[in-house]
């Protein structure tokens, strides 16, 4: 089991530890409710450093990672970052990331913990016949999410960068807590607003405990796997492994607007994808909310109102912050209207639940 530079820090802090894509991580520390509710109130912070990083750089950097992801890599400009996914050529995905445009020849890909190996060898695969230079830094790269209200005010008091200067999703490099070239990035996975934060793992720890020195009077604590996932969830963004995965197109995710057919973006899948996009799809990715009381789940069936199969739900939990029922769940594209009544079979029993918009939470 791998562990990330914070792995003795999160065991200090009395952290549940469990494994996740091979790494050794906090699960929870104070319980998932009161961390999910500091982050939407004040301010958290998560240990990412399980996820991947991968730089794409030299001449022919853009044409591989243009040629790779769904997104118009052509629109970003230096300091810009863009969210993303990898087409599997089968009209699937490989996975989603986040990719960093430095220069017009330097481009830093962060994908997912559990995928890195199968990105890796699919990049390098594409590679073979366009000749960028990869290079996989996932083992070097600590990344810590501060996110909340109250972040920006916490960070801006360990670095003379204004970071009410960076727009969402942009980023800089900057020194914070007295070390230099740490990567700030206006991003995050929870709509509590923050910044992600990339170190080099021999000061990482040092970032850790400047953190929680600086954090004392705005409230921070740290969050686990759990909160993360059910903050990620009240917005409906998505998780690889759950609500998308190699048998799920973009545009069946609702991801159409990281699929940009722009002149010269001609990615893997793009004619298929484009074909889905005029004549549409069978299924769509829909956020419900229970009507009935009950705790939606991953893999529960979802149900026509008179009781025919049409589809079933890949993320699900009670939601902290609206105290009630939420999911996400591929259902026949006929059902996907908005305020559309369906029954979600909850151990044995059919319970109502409406189709909404999404984020189910709004600050």
């Amino acid at each position: 089991m791998k562990t990330t530079p914070f792995t003795e820090k999160h065991r200090q802090m009395g952290a549940k530890m469990v494994p996740f894509a091979g790494y050794e991580m906090p699960l929870e520390y104070a319980g998932i409710t009161q961390e999910h509710l500091n982050v939407r109130q004040n301010v958290g912070v998560f240990d990412v450093s399980h996820m991947g990083e991968f730089w794409a750089r030299g001449p022919k950097a853009f044409d591989l990672v243009q040629a790779a992801t769904t997104n118009d890599v052509a629109k970003l400009k230096d300091g810009q970052a863009q969210y993303t996914c990898l087409p599997n050529g089968k009209g699937g995905i490989v996975d989603d990331l986040l990719v960093y445009r430095f220069g017009p020849e330097d481009y830093l890909l962060v994908v997912n913990a559990a995928n890195i190996e199968k990105d890796w060898k699919w990049l390098a695969g594409l590679n073979a016949h366009i000749g960028a230079e990869l290079d996989n830094a996932s083992d070097r790269i600590a990344q810590l999410a501060v996110q909340g209200p109250r972040a920006t005010e916490l960070l801006q008091t360990l670095t003379a960068a204004d970071l009410s200067a960076i727009p969402y999703y942009h980023f800089t490099m900057a020194e914070v807590a007295g070390i230099p070239e740490v990567l700030v990035s206006a991003t995050g996975y929870t709509g509590a607003g923050g910044f992600e934060l990339y170190v080099d793992n021999a000061r990482a720890a040092e970032l850790w405990d400047a953190l929680f020195e600086a954090g004392k009077p705005f409230g921070l604590q740290p969050a686990g796997l759990a909160a993360r996932d059910t903050l990620r969830l009240e917005m409906g963004f998505c998780l690889y492994g759950n609500d998308i995965d190699e048998t799920t197109s973009p545009m069946e995710a609702g991801l159409g607007w990281i699929t940009k057919f722009s002149p010269g973006n001609d990615f893997i899948d793009r004619e298929r994808l484009e074909r889905q996009k005029a004549e549409g799809t069978r299924r769509q990715l829909r956020g419900l909310e229970m009507v009935d009381k009950g705790i939606p789940r991953r893999g529960y069936p979802v149900l026509s109102p008179d009781g025919k199969p049409i589809g079933q739900l890949t993320s699900g939990t009670q939601s902290p912050m609206l105290k009630i029922g939420i999911a996400l769940g591929y259902v026949e594209t006929e059902y996907a209207q908005l305020g559309t009544e369906v029954l979600v079979e909850i151990r044995g029993k059919r319970l109502k639940a409406k189709v909404v918009k999404l984020p189910f939470w709004k600050a």
